[in-house]
């Protein structure tokens, strides 16, 4: 029996960003996402969008109430929606690449980047995440990783019933293949909604980002239209009808193989 039918509208923002420039980045979002006052339910900012993929830790992080939390409080009071990105945290000793995902009413989930890029030497400077974490937001389970997690399926493996599975990322040009196929992939086996936004430019290490962020259904259909290189915001609404008709007509994930994580 099919409820009835929960949607949920998410804003996909693909931008450059100033190299290891928080002021100068919270600025250009404040200014690109104020006309999605009252549209949306949910904006999916890029990895690290304060600062670029920066592994200078100790200049840039902040703590977990500095000032690009309390931004991201008052921008999503203010546009009435939801808002989630990745910074720099500094949490006693340690640094995280650390998910913020900020709700309206003030309520803060955090995920912290469980597969620290080695191929840049993120796990030299970040720790990493232990755990999962599930955000129930307007109906629908969310499912928030961070880039290179995208690589690793059993990470994302959904045996939890989550409905949205969510990337954030620095996904650079050269490896933009993987990219796509996995994000679609990741849909498909996980019979949820994907998402993916990825960044555009050039940061201060000489890296070129070509975007391709993206949605994608339970069934692997890309929703989103193929904005590839340049800045762009899409919002696109998802249907939680379309997930449970979807697994009502195809057990897919009822046959799925049992193990455990350790």
């Amino acid at each position: 029996k099919l409820m009835k039918s929960l949607k949920l509208r998410v804003s996909i923002v693909q931008s450059n960003l100033h190299w290891e420039n928080p002021q100068a980045n919270r600025a250009h979002f404040s200014k690109i996402l104020s006309p999605l006052a009252n549209t949306t339910d949910l904006i999916v900012l890029p990895e690290m969008f304060t600062t670029g993929f920066s592994m200078n830790a100790e200049h840039l992080s902040e703590t977990q109430n500095g000032d690009t939390l309390q931004w991201l409080i008052t921008t999503s009071k203010l546009l009435s929606c939801a808002i989630v990105g990745t910074i720099i945290i500094k949490d006693g000793d340690d640094f995280y690449n650390r998910l913020l995902f900020v709700t309206p009413l003030g309520e803060i989930h955090t995920y912290d980047k469980k597969h620290t890029f080695t191929l840049a030497g993120e796990h030299q400077v970040f720790t990493s995440g232990a755990a999962r974490v599930f955000i129930e937001y307007l109906g629908f389970k969310i499912c928030p990783l961070i880039c290179y997690d995208l690589r690793f399926p059993v990470w994302a493996r959904n045996n939890v019933g989550y409905d949205v599975l969510l990337y954030t990322a620095n996904w650079p040009k050269k490896r933009i293949a993987a990219w796509d196929v996995l994000l679609q992939a990741r849909a498909i086996e996980n019979m949820s909604y994907c998402i993916g936004v990825n960044r555009i430019g050039q940061d201060g290490n000489g890296h070129m980002y070509p975007g391709h962020s993206a949605v994608y259904d339970c069934l692997g259909k890309q929703l989103s239209t193929q904005e590839y290189e340049t800045a762009f915001i899409q919002t696109i609404t998802l249907d939680k009808q379309h997930i449970q008709s979807t697994r009502d007509a195809l057990e897919f994930l009822k046959d799925a193989d049992d193990f455990t994580l350790r």
